[in-house]
């Protein structure tokens, strides 16, 4: 029981540190291109991508691009770092390299020494997106070859929990941090002269050809709120990464026949169904920042249940 503990706990968290670093590497890439296109709105947009990130501007300021890109990519005293959460998923996985295929293991492994041999002044002023493009294809080529090369078994499971789960919270964040910018506004209020930043928030979620398949190139906020919130389809929508969440919550509970297992499913399978009959116009209505905390918050008790259900067991069962 308490190997079985320490693995899913590893599983679960290298999962949840690749989805962290991808996601980080996402919301850089798309900034750096916003920095091209409004140079004039520089500091609010870093201010709202450290704010979507939890991470406190660097002493040369929340405007100082370099300095920024730096603290979120390489520095190692950010443990939320690029660099910190693939060196911290590396150490993850080693840890389990006998439930994990070998595959895997050589993609984290190159994944790390690729992003630690990097060097920002090298790419700086010439290719920034190339690098974050590489770290984002070296996740998704992880991602891909643990669903082709490992059994989907509890441990896969718990992999994916790690990752929808990261991602509930993660896009919860970034959507209540860009909306709170427009509390003023009415919600269906034009924002024509804020086309670009409601671009590039679709972007970050690698929403914007999605959305416009959906609901054509006409950017409105009541539809962005509810393709990224609602829509069941979009890998990076709350609703679908919510599914999967629950999905794999329930794999487990099966496969482990524990009685324990009951109350994270529980709460997954009650933010599922509070999201499957939401509507984008009673959710404004209500408050559309305390929802997503709402979210994120039960993202919090689901974790937290999780370790109570799967990683930490009264003494009395470790000896019984």
């Amino acid at each position: 029981m308490t190997m079985l503990s320490r693995v899913a706990d590893t599983l679960y968290w290298m999962s949840r540190n690749l989805e962290r670093a991808e996601h980080t590497a996402r919301l850089l890439d798309v900034q750096l291109h916003m920095m091209l296109e409004a140079p004039a709105s520089a500091e609010k947009l870093w201010t709202r991508l450290l704010d979507s990130l939890y991470v406190d501007a660097p002493e040369a300021g929340r405007n100082d691009a370099y300095a920024i890109t730096r603290l979120i990519t390489f520095d190692t005293g950010n443990a939320n770092s690029i660099l910190s959460c693939i060196a911290a998923a590396r150490e993850n996985a080693r840890h389990v390299r006998e439930q994990i295929s070998s595959e895997m293991w050589e993609q984290v492994n190159r994944l790390w020494l690729q992003v630690r041999s990097a060097n920002l002044d090298h790419f700086w002023n010439e290719q920034p997106h190339e690098f974050f493009l590489a770290v984002k294809e070296g996740i998704h080529l992880f991602q891909g070859i643990t669903d082709s090369t490992m059994n989907h078994g509890e441990g896969w499971q718990f992999i994916e929990v790690g990752r929808y789960l990261e991602r509930t919270s993660a896009v919860a964040r970034l959507l209540n941090c860009h909306f709170v910018a427009f509390s003023d506004t009415p919600i269906r209020a034009t924002i024509a002269g804020d086309f670009l930043q409601w671009t590039s928030l679709l972007k970050s979620c690698t929403a914007f050809e999605a959305y416009c398949k959906v609901y054509t190139a006409e950017l409105r906020p009541d539809r962005i709120i509810e393709f990224l919130l609602l829509n069941a389809d979009f890998p990076h929508s709350i609703r679908f990464s919510v599914n999967c969440t629950h999905a794999a919550l329930t794999a487990i509970e099966k496969l482990t026949e524990s009685k324990r297992a009951r109350y994270p499913n529980r709460l997954a399978g009650r933010l599922r169904a509070a999201l499957d009959y939401a509507q984008v116009d009673e959710i404004v209505v209500g408050g559309l920042s305390n929802y997503l905390d709402g979210i994120q918050g039960e993202c919090q008790h689901i974790h937290d249940s999780i370790y109570r259900a799967y990683m930490t067991y009264p003494i009395e069962e470790l000896v019984s």
